[in-house]
């Protein structure tokens, strides 16, 4: 079963920005140290959107190759496997939203953007795999971005917008792994819960997620709980917490 299928120059076009966010930031560095942060906010603004449009990319890329793989070989033709935003069943929920949610909060939530035939897909578990696959393709970034800030020497403001990166990466990871209906966790236990559970969470799929953004923006100390809790996991994984700091403080620069 052949997965051959072409790049979308769209996603070419995201990472371009990403990569001209990373050199501004490198560039404006030595401005930073000399008190102007004008070149590098900009640098780690168009970084972090950038890349954080890459990575939902990728996270959908990866529920669609596994449904691909798994059975669904519909996902090849409906574009799910070029990394076309525009291809995706919403782009609203899939894009605009989460970015949205980024630049309101700095909570970084995916959107459902994929629809896959779970009746073509051939076993429970490879139904688990799939709602996986989306915060695992996450993590995968925020491990990769991590071991470029710790092996690869480069200027401290690219090293502050990738480690900012990273930490979002994670903290998506994080959020999206909860059994939350209309999440990618809930996607993983899912398939192995009774009829009338499963009918229970599709009426209230749409509304849950946005319910949980709510409570993490709305209620003190909520936040800070998941965001604890992905700065652990990003330690873990050897991040520079310091520079993840810097980038968010310079992220959110009109706070």
């Amino acid at each position: 079963m052949t997965m051959r299928t072409r790049v979308s120059p769209w996603f070419a076009l995201m990472v371009a920005v990403a990569v001209l966010g990373g050199v501004l930031a490198a560039v404006g560095t030595e401005a930073a140290v000399q008190g102007s942060t004008a070149v590098l906010t900009t640098g780690v603004v168009l970084l972090v959107l950038g890349g954080w449009a890459v990575s939902l990319c990728l996270h959908e890329f990866g529920h669609a190759v596994v449904a691909y793989r798994g059975g669904d070989t519909a996902v090849r033709d409906k574009g799910y496997l070029t990394l076309d935003i525009r291809r995706y069943t919403d782009v609203g929920l899939s894009f605009v939203l989460p970015l949205f949610f980024l630049l309101l909060g700095g909570i970084p939530l995916p959107g459902g953007a994929v629809w896959i035939n779970h009746g073509a897909i051939r076993s429970k578990a490879v139904l688990s795999l799939m709602s996986l696959a989306g915060p695992l393709a996450n993590l995968a970034v925020g491990v990769v971005l991590t071991a470029s800030v710790a092996f690869v020497p480069m200027p401290l403001g690219l090293a502050i917008g990738l480690s900012c990166l990273a930490l979002i990466q994670v903290l998506a990871f994080v959020l999206n792994i909860l059994p939350v209906p209309g999440l990618d966790g809930f996607g993983v236990v899912e398939p192995h819960l009774s009829r009338e559970t499963q009918a229970f969470a599709a009426r209230i799929r749409p509304w849950a997620p946005l319910v949980l953004f709510l409570l993490i923006v709305g209620l003190p100390g909520v936040a800070q709980i998941f965001f604890d809790l992905a700065t652990f996991v990003f330690g873990l994984i050897g991040g520079d917490t310091v520079a993840a700091g810097q980038g968010y403080r310079l992220l959110f620069f009109w706070r």
